[in-house]
């Protein structure tokens, strides 16, 4: 029931962290992967180390705001793979301010790229998936879709909404056998986290004081979770938010 051979995966920001390790798991049980990214030669690097698994992979220069650039890789993945049957929605920034020192046009960047380029990759794989009688869809929320942060308003809201996003996708599409959900990362250790490290002086000894699991997360660890929600061993979970956090979340 985990088997993904003859699939095919479309992972945005899947050159690496969080959407590499999902991409590793994809691959790993048999999917083909589109490696989707705005650094080509990021993305070409990831697409052979997954072509290790023996699955074919398609790197694409897309940037996820841009609704133009978004309908080119889903009939670019149409057009090689002949299907999409799993899109995670991964791509993201952070811009890391206080309300009061945030402007409005960081605001939007963080906004578009986290949350926007969600419902723009979503609405474009519908037709293709409907088509094809289902699909998996899995957004990339995070910790902060839960609890508050001083210092990353503009992230906190954009990944509160992909977990609201997600639930109005599931409860939509049921009807097309399309199931939508989301992953809530808890701290993993990704170039991301290691600036936030390095802004934050507190951060890490905070994570792992917090942590019943007592470590970062690896991006390995989010490659089950993809796994999972790609494959029929999730065909009647929908709608759902998935901490994978070493039990962050359940600390209160």
């Amino acid at each position: 029931m985990f088997d993904l051979k003859g699939k095919v995966a479309v992972v945005t920001g899947g050159n690496g962290g969080i959407g590499l390790g999902m991409a590793r798991g994809l691959a790993a049980a048999g999917a083909g992967i589109v490696v989707a990214g705005r650094n080509v030669e990021k993305s070409e690097a990831a697409a052979r180390e997954l072509e290790s698994s023996g699955v074919k992979t398609l790197p694409i220069a897309v940037d996820v705001t841009r609704d133009a650039d978004v309908a080119n890789m889903v009939e670019a993945t149409v057009a090689t793979f002949g299907r999409l049957d799993i899109l995670v929605n991964n791509a993201g920034i952070n811009i890391r301010h206080p309300l009061h020192e945030l402007d409005a046009v960081d605001w939007h960047k963080v906004i578009d790229t986290n949350l926007t380029s969600a419902f723009l990759c979503c609405k474009a794989v519908y037709p293709v998936m409907k088509r094809q009688g289902g699909g998996k869809i899995i957004n990339i929320g995070s910790m902060m879709s839960i609890f508050g942060a001083s210092f990353a308003p503009a992230y906190a809201a954009s990944k509160g909404g992909i977990v609201q996003l997600t639930k109005s996708i599931a409860s939509s599409w049921a009807q097309d056998n399309i199931q939508a959900n989301a992953v809530l990362p808890g701290w993993i250790d990704t170039d991301l986290t290691r600036r936030a490290r390095e802004t934050i002086s507190t951060l890490h000894d905070n994570v792992l004081r917090r942590t019943p699991a007592g470590r970062w997360g690896t991006i390995d660890d989010m490659s089950g979770i993809a796994v999972f929600l790609a494959s029929p061993a999730s065909d009647f979970v929908t709608g759902t938010a998935i901490p994978v956090d070493g039990g962050y979340a359940m600390q209160g």
